[in-house]
């Protein structure tokens, strides 16, 4: 045994002395209590076990289970500690008591004490089954951590490491230019035998091209893509008006006009209103005209 753990059984050894004077003492009081109630020497004898008893195994409780289940053993030593503490009183208040000459119906002039303190006393043995079973199965269910110490700070420091590391730096891109197209059949001419043989054209052996469909390489090169040609506004108006010729008022909108010519939605509204101005000048010319010819048609 290593001399280190001395000064800890020591401490536990006192802990233990203190505890069961201290329960001697309380035994008294509770015992006195207990045939005050009317119950038997036994009954009375183990009273004291009942309350104080309970708070012993609350206690270890607390330094087994965690989390809930410890906020619930803090609760039941808590309040079985208050209640042997106001029985105690209860007993150095009332001298008959220690005795056992009267009963607690010496204090049935005070209802509202008299029945607290009934109520309280009986309600201790009931209280002890219900929270000490469930103590008792919280502990014989409850699975202790096992990892060592030396464990835990070895995945602590792993748990940092790997905290302090940095994103992976990702590999570049690299820009594959787009495959060139495979030389055509070479057609070599071969001079013709003599005999009957017909001079032959025969094809130089070369590499066969793979019908699986090509992956992407990349991104295209600038050079290698089509060039759009850029329009005029002269240009997309006269395309616009080709393609509303035959269009109805109602059809004439900006969203139609960009799709037919192909154009960005704001030249698109520009030539939506120019169309627009167009029909207008020209609805009112021939209203102009038809005015015209009706006033020469009067005179």
């Amino acid at each position: 045994m290593k001399s280190v753990d001395k000064p800890k059984i020591l401490l536990v050894v006192a802990l233990v002395v203190v505890v069961g004077m201290a329960f001697r003492v309380s035994w008294n009081a509770l015992y006195d209590v207990a045939r005050a109630l009317g119950m038997d020497t036994a009954a009375a004898t183990l009273y004291p076990f009942v309350v104080d008893g309970l708070m012993a195994l609350a206690l270890i409780a607390t330094l087994v289970l965690v989390g809930r289940d410890k906020k619930l053993a803090l609760r039941v030593l808590g309040g079985y500690t208050l209640a042997s503490l106001i029985l105690n009183f209860v007993h150095g208040a009332i001298p008959e008591l220690h005795g056992q000459s009267v009963g607690w119906g010496e204090l049935a002039d005070r209802p509202a004490a008299y029945y607290s303190l009934v109520l309280l006393a009986t309600s201790l043995p009931v209280g002890a089954i219900f929270f000490g079973s469930d103590l008792v199965a919280k502990i014989l269910h409850h699975r202790p951590d096992t990892a060592t110490d030396d464990q835990k700070s070895t995945q602590i420091q792993i748990n940092r490491s790997m905290s302090d590391l940095g994103e992976s730096t990702p590999e570049p891109v690299t820009t594959v230019a787009a495959p060139e197209a495979l030389p055509a059949p070479v057609v070599v001419d071969v001079p013709a035998p003599v005999g009957p043989v017909e001079s032959t054209r025969t094809l130089a052996p070369v590499a066969a091209e793979s019908t699986r469909p090509r992956g992407a390489t990349g991104r295209v090169p600038d050079a290698a893509r089509t060039p759009r040609p850029k329009r005029t506004p002269d240009q997309l108006l006269s395309e616009a008006r080709k393609l509303t010729a035959d269009w109805s008022d109602g059809e004439l909108t900006a969203e139609a006009i960009r799709k037919g010519v192909r154009t960005s939605a704001e030249k698109a509204r520009g030539l939506r209103d120019t169309l627009r101005a167009e029909r207008e000048s020209a609805d009112d010319a021939v209203t102009d005209s038809r005015q015209a010819d009706a006033t020469l048609a009067v005179a």
